[in-house]
């Protein structure tokens, strides 16, 4: 019976000390993958449109000293421009 406690005690000792290193196995996710809504690089503007059912939207374009506008995107990445000039963009909540 002191032998099994024993046992118990080592394997929840390592079992933490496993933990606490970070050394437990966790699921990936992928690194690159381009974030949904708008974003920029460091030369480029973009709006992704993450979807899986083929839907196209509107979205509102903040352009810098010119007038905003609106423009249809459908599923993925879609360029919008010098991230210079492109200040941001969001869904406007209408299908297209």
């Amino acid at each position: 019976m002191r032998a099994r406690r024993l046992l118990t005690s080592a394997l929840a000792a390592t079992a933490l000390a496993v933990t606490s290193l970070g050394m437990v196995t966790t699921t990936a996710t992928p690194a690159a993958a381009d974030p949904c809504g708008f974003y920029e690089t460091a030369s480029d503007a973009f709006y992704n449109h993450c979807t899986s059912d083929g839907s196209r939207v509107v979205i509102h374009v903040r352009v810098a000293m010119q007038a905003d506008y609106e423009r249809c995107v459908g599923p993925g990445k879609t360029w919008l421009g010098s991230a210079s000039k492109i200040q941001g963009a969001h869904y406007t909540g209408r299908t297209c």
